[in-house]
């Protein structure tokens, strides 16, 4: 089985490996572009980048049914806990643990996590993945640009999950500067036109990275798959 990365609509994401199903970033309720319900998702984990509605969402809900472990920052698996989670493992930018199915780091993230009953969030983070199969991930989570993103390309990335609806996040130059410095086999984009206010071409943003870069990006609509 090669590893997989769905695409759920939004900024949700799932990665199946040999070893795990990986959930990331559960938002399924009111969100438009969901290529599924809260009830059809399953995980042996879950991962949270930030503690925003449109990215924890379901998790509560996900997690209760399924069992799955959470991964998110320290202050985000407290509050689960509060909330009647049962399994969580707490992290935090910088550290590193070794899951089943790979390696994972929280890098930085620069934009903000209040939890949805004001409850203070933690920091923000992105994702940088060792599967075990040696493949190496970088989700970037909900983030400006930010020069650091060089480091983690140190020791080549076969897929970059980023970014490119702007207003909360990267647009799509700063996106194309980013794929610049990480120079990934291929990347996929998320985190847009889900609503107006983050609407992007993600069609010309494909192309011309591939046309300036020769990054090539792969745009998956809801419910697609990228397998490699």
């Amino acid at each position: 089985m090669p590893q997989q990365l769905t695409f759920l609509g939004h900024s949700v994401w799932e990665l199946k490996t040999p070893e795990a199903r990986v959930l990331i970033d559960p938002f399924f309720t009111g969100n438009p572009q969901a290529a599924i319900s809260a009830g059809e998702a399953q995980a042996d984990f879950i991962v949270v980048t930030h503690g925003h509605g449109d990215h924890i969402g379901d998790c509560v809900e996900v997690a209760k049914r399924t069992g799955a472990t959470v991964i998110s920052n320290f202050e985000i698996c407290e509050w689960l806990t509060r909330q009647g989670v049962a399994k969580t493992h707490a992290m935090n930018q910088g550290g590193a643990f070794t899951f089943p199915f790979g390696r994972l780091k929280l890098t930085v993230a620069h934009h903000s996590s209040g939890l949805p009953d004001g409850s203070y969030g933690g920091n923000p983070s992105g994702l940088l993945l060792t599967l075990t199969s040696g493949a190496r991930i970088y989700h970037t989570g909900d983030t400006a640009l930010f020069s650091d993103m060089t480091l983690y390309a140190e020791g080549g990335l076969d897929v970059v999950i980023l970014p490119i609806g702007d207003n909360y996040t990267m647009g799509t130059d700063d996106a194309l500067k980013a794929l610049e410095w990480l120079r990934p086999r291929r990347a996929l984009p998320t985190h847009y036109n889900t609503w107006p206010v983050i609407a992007a071409d993600a069609e010309r943003f494909a192309q011309t990275a591939s046309e300036t870069l020769g990054v090539e990006v792969t745009v998956l609509k809801p419910g697609q798959t990228y397998a490699w």
